[in-house]
């Protein structure tokens, strides 16, 4: 076992979008990753993803649901599909 801290992860990485594994979890990655401006709609068919916004605010689009709103502190389980 090991006591991650997400400030500390965070400070190792500069660049946007690109996620960086810091755990596992039940054969599950955990990633962390800074996001800034737009990224493509895409889906995952097999596995659900999870949100957990520590700084800032993140808006998530949806085709048939109403635009997700996750300030500092806040946490979205998308589900797979």
């Amino acid at each position: 076992m090991q006591v991650i801290n997400l400030t500390e992860k965070f400070g190792c990485f500069t660049g946007h979008w690109h996620p960086h594994i810091v755990a596992d979890l039940n054969d599950q990655h955990i990633k962390l990753a800074k996001v800034q401006g737009e990224f493509i709609w895409h889906q995952h068919e097999a596995e659900d993803e999870l949100f957990i916004v520590i700084k800032g605010q993140l808006h998530i689009d949806f085709r048939d649901q109403p635009t997700a709103v996750l300030n500092a502190g806040e946490i979205l389980v998308v589900p797979r599909g």
